[in-house]
């Protein structure tokens, strides 16, 4: 760690080159648009791009994975990195920091694995960039499904009946009955297991089977089993915005109407604005109680066998269906960059309704709905009079809209095989 850097300091241009900052009207300092650097991830970190891209503020990405971000017109430069598990990564990002002249840009996370490294190493990383992430000692609650549902219990926040096993042995004493889902405790790698995000088990030869090779993938102490609540994307709703120190200054709550797989989907197809107090206050005290700041989404769903929203998931980064915010009024990544580069910022007003939606996938989880006897061809209009975001598509950005269909076909045919 650099002599005099502190965790949380913020790096302003004045404070780098000596110039002075000059005042807007309102008599505060004035954040300077130094830049961004986006770490991974696909349609989340490409609504990061965009919403800075669009105010002149340069972005760069550094890739490993998916290439989307880079097909942007706001995304200046693109940079291979080795990922957020390679030996060395915090010093290749300072090291690409100093060849580019980075320092004192905001540094995003796009995944879980990027969020982790950035709140393990966030006092070294802190002495080049502003870091647009909470400390571990916070992320770790979003970041671990076994601490998500620990502090949500702790705070009588309704959660599904889980297991945490850290044996085949241990599985004897699941009471959740079937169907029930394994799932890992956390996203680091990329393997069969937590590509799926959730495995279905129907009884308990089947809970057997699946833990036996998930623990093979990620450890026998890293797998989650958890009673699969009833219902689709229509149960299943999310609070997502941006917190400033255990307070949030923008926030809405969505449904995912349609996911894709339907039953419990690996991701959200078409997300729309609603109104539910029982979510947003729920989601408020899960994040107070961690004097939370950052962007972060926390997902819910509606047990209709007992009317209660029950907690399944944190995530404390940028998500996918991200871009609904602007749509609603709520620019999420330009907050948490304006929070990361130091400046406060008064709560914003509420939001207006809006829609997102990633068309080749909600076509697939729409046929699939109808099949299933869950919707019909007339309920899939559109509803008017609402802005409508897309997960790739914009028109003053078309690139990446153009790309997404050959990338997904050809990500799924690497998943398959």
């Amino acid at each position: 760690m650099s002599p005099g850097c502190r965790v949380g300091e913020h790096l302003s241009p004045s404070a780098l080159t000596g110039a002075p900052s000059l005042p807007p009207s309102g008599g505060r300092p004035a954040v300077r648009a130094d830049g961004a650097l986006i770490l991974g991830g696909a349609h989340g970190s490409l609504a990061i791009a965009r919403s800075l891209g669009r105010r002149g503020i340069p972005v760069g990405f550094a890739r490993h994975d998916h290439p989307i971000v880079g097909y942007s017109r706001y995304t200046r430069f693109t940079a291979p990195w080795p990922g957020p598990n390679a030996p060395g990564a915090v010093d290749a990002l300072v090291d690409l920091a100093s060849r580019r002249g980075l320092k004192g840009w905001a540094l995003f996370p796009g995944g879980d694995a990027e969020a982790r490294l950035l709140a393990q190493h966030r006092d070294v990383l802190s002495c080049t960039f502003n870091v647009a992430a909470p400390p571990w000692s916070v992320a770790q609650h979003t970041y671990d499904k076994r601490l998500t549902d620990r502090h949500a219990r702790a705070l009588r926040i309704a959660a599904p009946l889980s297991l945490f096993p850290r044996s085949a042995d241990a599985l004897q004493s699941w009471s959740g009955g079937f169907p029930a889902i394994l799932k890992p405790a956390v996203h680091d790698d990329r393997n069969a297991f937590t590509l799926a995000k959730a495995w279905r088990a129907d009884d308990a030869h089947a809970l057997a089977r699946h833990y036996e090779r998930a623990a093979a993938l990620v450890g026998a102490d890293a797998v989650v089993v958890q009673e699969l609540i009833p219902g689709g994307g229509e149960a299943q709703f999310s609070y997502a915005g941006v917190w400033d120190r255990g307070k949030p200054v923008a926030a809405l709550v969505a449904r995912r109407t349609r996911q894709y797989p339907i039953d419990f989907g690996y991701t959200s197809t078409f997300v729309e604005t609603v109104e539910n107090p029982v979510v947003r206050e729920a989601a408020e005290r899960f994040l107070a109680a961690l004097d939370y700041s950052g962007l972060v989404e926390i997902e819910f769903k509606h047990d209709a066998r007992d009317g209660r929203c029950k907690l399944i998931d944190a995530n404390g980064r940028i998500w996918a269906w991200a871009g609904i915010g602007t749509a609603a009024g709520l620019d999420f990544p330009h907050l948490a960059y304006r929070l990361a580069m130091g400046e406060k910022i008064e709560p914003q007003p509420s939001s207006r309704d809006a829609a997102w939606v990633h068309l080749a996938r909600n076509v697939v989880a729409a046929v699939q709905e109808i099949a299933a006897g869950r919707t019909s061809l007339s309920a899939l209009a559109p509803k008017t009079g609402r802005p409508l975001a897309y997960a790739a598509f914009a028109a003053d950005d078309p690139l990446p809209g153009l790309v997404e269909m050959p990338l997904t076909l050809g990500r799924a045919l690497r998943r398959r095989s």
